[in-house]
Parts: C-alpha cells; structure tokens; sequence
C-alpha cells in the first residue's frame, strides 16, 4: 500500500452544512458523508456543481447519520457516475430512505410550482434531483452492525460506533494501514430525553471533530417551564404556538415532552398538531428500531395518541382554518421549506402567533433571519411582515456543546497527528481551536472548501 493518504475537503469545511470527506487511497477511495449544502445562496448553488473528484473512482460511501446535510447529495453522487454500496446503521438508512424520498418529492413540486408561477430565474426551473434518482440510489444502500469492524480491503477496515444526536447516529474509526481516521459525524448530548449517551473514541491518529456550537456552552434551560409558560401565554392571547422542527428527533422529543407535560398536568389539554410527512415516517423509524432508544412500547403508542398527526394537505388547511389555540409543529426546523411555510404564510403577521425555534439557524436560512428580528421574511417570492412574536430555545439543540465536545475527546489515550475542525462557522471554528489548543496541547487546523491535504501512514 502506498504510504499516504489524501483526504479531499468537498463539503463542511468553513461551514456547517454540505458534509462530504473524501480519502483517496492506492486500496480503496472512501467517501465520508454526501450531504447537501444549506443556507447562504453561494453555498446552496454549489449543490448543482459537480464534484470536483473522479466520482466514479469512489468506491464505497460511509455515512454517520441520516440527516439531510449528510445524505442529501447522494442521488447527484450516482447521477455523476458513483456506482458502489452506501453503508450505514439500519436506523441511519432507513431515515436516508425517507429524506431522499421526501426531499426529491420537495424538489419537483417546487420546480413545478416556479415554472408555473414564473417566479424562477430559471426556464425551465428543474428539481435537484427526482424520486426516481432517490429510488435508484437507494438501491445501493447496504446494512452494517455498529461495534463491528468491516474489511474494505487487505490494509482497511472501518467500524460504526454510536453516538447519540438521532436515532441510528455514529461516528466512524477508519484504519488505514495501522493509522486510525476518526470521523466524528454530528455528536450528540448527554442526559437526552430520548437517546443513550454518545460513546467517546480512545485512539485517533487524525481527528475530525465537528464545530457547530464549537464556541458556546447551551443555557441550562428548565425546557419544562419554558414550554408550560409560552403555551399558558398562547392560551390567553388565542393564539397558535408555532415551532418549526427537523422531522428526525428534534419532532419526536418535542412531542415526548409535550405528551410529559399534559401527563404531568404541567399544560391544559391544548390541541397539538404535527403537519411533516416526514417526521411521521421518522416515527415509524422509532416504532421498528426500540434498541436504538429510551422509549418504551407503552409510552411511545401513548404519546402517538395523545397528538393529531396530520395526513393529508386539506388537514393542513383545516388546522389552519381552527379556531383554537393550538400548538402546531412542522417541519423544517431552519424555516427553508416544508409544511410549516404555510402555516407562516397564513399566521405569521397575526400578533397573537408565537414562534418559537428549537434549533440551530444557520446563515442564510429564513430560520436565522427570524431569530435576528427581520421585519419581514419572503415565502413563494412574496413578502409578509413578521407580526408574530419570535422565540428560540437552543437547549433543545441534538448537537454538543463545547463542553460536550472536549468531554467527547477526553478518552482519546494518544497525541493524535492532527485535529480537524469541521461543520462549524468561522467565529465557531476559531474559538474551538484555541480550547482544544488550551486544554489538550494538540495540533489543529481548520481546513477550508476544497482544500486537500495529503499525510503519511
């Protein structure tokens, strides 16, 4: 085997989203991750730009989670000419499953609602990719045990190792040639209400360590209260409490915890409505994967009844048209597309509207304009003024905090080559960097888009 490796920065290097590592090797090419890119308009473009890579040469795809940010490329992978197995934990591709899906669904309605409505740059407006695009790369998609070390070839072999942050996460050990690669993925948070506690790595030649909350420690929020109150508060105004949410985890612990509180009799029995296709399939993820999570059978079918999940689109209009106060939860969570653009599009200059953020905002996304007081935000190229009250919790956030994220690497027993610093903003990046540099000494470099680096095992 040759004696180094080249690892190639396609995605989340300088920014949050985009999730994609490629490491070139004389055995084998490995993808880490192939999410889409998300947020700022220059990001969300080189989505359409095809990799700067011989993707046909890539010859195996590992992926940490199922989240959209780190499969969301996948069908563009194939369409550019990928052709080999996509490995992940069950959970993680039965959620994959369900994004691509929903996501391709996403895509061609909104080409054909812009062809039709003109309002596209674009003539004609084409989807990103199609259901039958998602349909074909599912077909490559291929099962593996966590805590098991596969054999890609004589001189590679990787495992999955569980990780919190949604249901199915991990992060990968990938040895090649005796030298340990360390991909954290997202990490997730102990003490979650629904998820184990992340496992830590013990050896990594190089790390890779993601950044998102890299500069910040999550208030220590009472969740409990804060939601008791806001609904009491949406209550006496006749309002709707509306609360964008990531169909995978973020909807089921918000349904959990509000199903906790009306046990609890800590809230009245306000109607609650979950309108997301997707966060309804991701249920189902829960219902066939019990080992994966903290729910019972008893307390997952009781919180299932408790909460009206919309079916069908004539039921989001209905739900709008309730009199009620109510609590309504839609998908997305960072307000870039999904059922709850309806919902804002009807409610959000009624000042008796609450919304509420439970998630990180990244740049760009109507989600970060919101949180940052706009007087107005554009749905479906018109604009409505933002009448509504604005409210955010991030100690709901799935991710690690900087705490959570230097405790993640506190078992690693060697000096590792190198820490790599990714999915984070710059000001996130830096802070990390010069934490880790303090508390541990190591050697750190944050990589930029593109950037390839080549290093000896």
């Amino acid at each position: 085997m040759d004696p180094f490796v080249r690892i190639n920065f396609l995605g989340a290097a300088g920014v949050v989203t985009g999730s994609k590592f490629l490491l070139e090797t004389s055995e084998k090419n490995i993808l880490i991750d192939c999410g889409m890119f998300q947020g700022l308009k220059e990001l969300r473009e080189l989505n359409w730009s095809p990799l700067p890579v011989n993707v046909k040469a890539i010859d195996v795809v590992l992926l940490t989670h199922g989240h959209l940010d780190h499969v969301g490329y996948l069908p563009r992978l194939v369409k550019q000419g990928f052709t080999g197995k996509i490995l992940g934990t069950a959970p993680t591709l039965a959620i994959a499953e369900i994004i691509l899906k929903d996501s391709a669904k996403i895509h061609e309605e909104e080409a054909k609602k812009a062809n039709k409505e003109n309002y596209s740059k674009h003539n004609p407006a084409l989807p990103f990719y199609t259901k039958f695009e998602a349909e074909k790369t599912i077909k490559q998609f291929q099962v593996e045990m966590p805590d098991k070390w596969i054999q890609l070839s004589a001189n590679i072999a990787f495992r999955f190792q569980y990780n919190g942050h949604i249901i199915g996460a991990t992060f990968i050990e990938l040895d090649i040639n005796e030298k340990r690669f360390v991909f954290s993925g997202d990490i997730g948070r102990a003490n979650d209400y629904l998820l184990d506690n992340p496992k830590k790595p013990e050896w990594a030649d190089f790390l890779f360590i993601e950044s998102t909350y890299g500069n910040k420690l999550h208030p220590d929020d009472d969740i409990e209260a804060i939601l008791s109150q806001m609904i009491s508060e949406t209550i006496q105004k006749k309002g709707n409490l509306i609360i964008p949410s990531f169909a995978v985890e973020r909807l089921q612990t918000l349904m959990y915890v509000l199903w906790k509180l009306y046990k609890k009799n800590k809230i009245p029995n306000i109607p609650i409505f979950i309108d997301s296709p997707m966060g309804n399939n991701v249920l189902e993820v829960f219902n066939r994967f019990p080992k994966w999570h903290k729910l019972s059978q008893a307390d997952y079918n009781a919180m299932c009844n408790h909460i009206n999940i919309i079916q069908s689109y004539k039921e989001t209009w209905d739900t709008i048209d309730d009199t009620r106060s109510k609590i309504i939860i839609a998908g997305s969570g960072m307000v870039t597309g999904g059922r709850v653009l309806t919902y804002l599009q009807q409610l959000i200059d009624v000042a008796s509207t609450t919304v509420l953020l439970v998630g990180y905002q990244a740049e760009g996304t109507r989600g970060r304009q919101l949180q940052e007081g706009v007087h107005e935000v554009r749905f479906f190229g018109k604009y409505y003024p933002v009448k509504a009250t604005i409210k955010s919790i991030e100690s709901l956030s799935a991710h690690a905090d900087q705490n959570d994220l230097l405790d993640w690497m506190s078992n690693i027993k060697n000096i590792p080559e190198n820490v790599y610093l990714i999915h984070g903003e710059s000001t996130a990046l830096d802070a990390f960097r010069v934490k880790i540099e303090d508390t541990y000494n190591w050697q750190v470099t944050i990589p930029k888009l593109t950037d390839v680096e080549k290093v000896m095992i």
